[in-house]
C-alpha cells in the first residue's frame, strides 16, 4: 500500500464508429494495461469492460480502477471484437499519458467553483486525442473527459472519463 499513490477510475463511456470485423458489425470490449514488462515478468494491471454484442457504437458505461504507483507511466487502451470460435479480432488501440491529470489533483482545488475549467490538452502528433480534453473541478472533484482516436485500425474512438480516489495511508501525489 505504501507504492501506491491512489486510484484512477476509468469510466469507459462509449465506442463510437468502430471498425467492422464480423461480417456486418462487430461485438466490441475494452481492455485497459497500465504498467511494464521486465524480462520475463509482467508489472502490468489488466482491466476489461463487458462486451457489446453486434455494435459499432457500443455504449459500455464500465468503471474500471487502476492502482497508480508509476505517475509516467502510459494507460494503454485496446478494442478487440469478441470471437466464438477464434482468437478476438483487434480493433485498434490508442494511450494516454495521466500525467496532467495528476498535476491538476495535486493543487488541491476544493474552493473553485464547479465546473472549473483547471487545464486542457489538446490533439497532437504525441497523443490519441480526437479532441481537446478539458480537466475539470465538478462535484467536489476533479474529472477530465476525453474522445481518444483509435490507432491502427481504419476508424473508430473510445469515449472515457477519469477521475480520483484518494487512498488513505497512500504515498502523497
Amino acid at each position: 500500500m505504501e507504492n501506491i499513490l491512489g486510484l484512477l477510475r476509468i469510466h469507459v463511456e462509449r465506442g463510437v464508429n468502430l471498425a467492422i470485423r464480423d461480417v456486418v458489425s462487430s461485438d466490441p470490449y475494452v481492455i485497459i494495461k497500465m504498467g511494464k514488462q521486465v524480462r520475463f515478468f509482467h508489472f502490468w494491471q489488466k482491466l476489461k469492460t463487458r462486451v457489446v454484442k453486434k455494435n459499432l457504437n457500443p455504449e459500455w458505461n464500465d468503471d474500471l480502477t487502476l492502482s497508480i504507483s508509476d505517475p509516467h507511466a502510459p494507460v494503454q487502451l485496446f478494442v478487440y471484437d469478441k470471437d466464438r470460435f477464434s482468437l478476438d479480432d483487434k480493433m485498434g488501440d490508442a494511450e494516454f499519458s495521466i500525467g496532467p491529470f495528476l498535476e491538476a489533483v495535486k493543487m488541491r482545488l476544493e474552493d473553485l467553483p464547479n465546473d472549473t475549467i483547471v487545464t486542457s490538452e489538446k490533439p497532437s502528433r504525441q497523443n490519441c486525442l480526437a479532441e481537446e480534453s478539458k480537466i475539470v473541478w465538478k462535484d467536489g472533484k476533479v474529472i477530465q473527459k476525453m474522445v481518444l482516436r483509435l490507432r491502427n485500425v481504419e476508424c473508430g474512438e473510445v469515449e472515457l472519463q477519469l477521475d480520483w480516489i484518494e487512498v488513505p495511508g497512500s504515498k502523497k501525489l
